[in-house]
């Protein structure tokens, strides 16, 4: 069931940042209470885009400032996409009436155009670049009965989970699994999956066909997806649908009461098992 290929694709296909931020809105004489809280939720986005750009460049120390330039304007223009609302309601202001404030996390995409110009400056092994994680194996095809290694590498620490789909669309988290608890990776360091640690071996059978891995990397711990033991790795059982959801749910802590914000790094790539 088994076979995993190497992940090449755009450094910038799978990065973002998530972070929280706070929107509000008042009523006034022009807007209804639906307006006033779409609204809330635009100018919460709208703030959630800026502080990530302003993260970006905090976090980032590049001496290229071409480079800099056009990351900082990436994520300034990116899009930005609604994980959760974390607190809302409706308040009494005694200037502005009745306001709506939300409190939101989100997940704000870099602009492709805006990445594609960067690419060309780009290490990807950079740490001062923001989180990009590399996944490959020995060889591209494998057949029934061949066992297979996976390597993966993260520019900077960072958290990961490891997953596998197979043709019927069950998912496995290989990593981590019973006896290999770590979820916390140092950046430079090529890890191997299975290792010594683990008590399986990714051996292909049967069925076989268009199948897929799939990587969640964050800077921060990821959020929570419900497993079941299932011999020596984990069958998932949260639904595909919910898991990106649910993998981006990330605990958002603060450095000495500042602001925070996690780089978030998801991959999928097709596979194919062969007899």
């Amino acid at each position: 069931m088994f076979v995993i290929l190497c992940l090449n694709g755009p450094l910038f296909a799978a990065q973002s940042t998530i972070t929280e931020a706070d929107g509000s809105a008042c009523m006034g004489d022009d807007k209804s209470r639906k307006q006033t809280e779409q609204a809330a939720l635009a100018d919460g986005m709208r703030k959630a885009a800026e502080f990530a750009a302003t993260y970006i460049k905090s976090e980032t120390h590049l001496k290229d400032m071409t480079l800099e330039k056009d990351l900082i304007s990436a994520y300034a223009r990116g899009a930005v996409k609604v994980i959760q609302e974390l607190e809302k309601g409706w308040y009494r202001d005694a200037s502005a009436g009745d306001c709506y404030r939300v409190r939101i996390k989100a997940e704000v995409v870099p602009d492709e155009k805006e990445m594609t110009k960067a690419a060309q400056y780009i290490a990807p092994d950079d740490p001062s670049l923001p989180l990009s994680i590399r996944v490959w194996t020995d060889r591209r095809e494998y057949g029934q009965g061949e066992r297979i290694k996976i390597y993966l590498k993260g520019n900077k620490p960072f958290y990961a989970r490891l997953l596998y789909r197979d043709v019927k669309g069950k998912t496995l988290q290989l990593l981590p699994n019973p006896y290999r608890q770590e979820v916390y990776f140092n950046g430079g360091t090529v890890y191997e999956i299975p290792s010594a640690n683990d008590r399986f071996a990714l051996e292909v059978s049967p069925p076989f066909g268009e199948e897929s891995i799939i990587v969640y990397a964050s800077t921060q711990e990821l959020g929570v997806i419900e497993t079941k033991t299932e011999g020596n790795v984990y069958r998932v059982t949260t639904r595909s649908q919910d898991m990106g959801n649910k993998m981006r749910g990330v605990k958002i802590t603060d450095n000495q009461g500042k602001a925070a914000a996690a780089e978030f790094y998801e991959e999928t790539q097709s596979v194919k098992t062969r007899r």
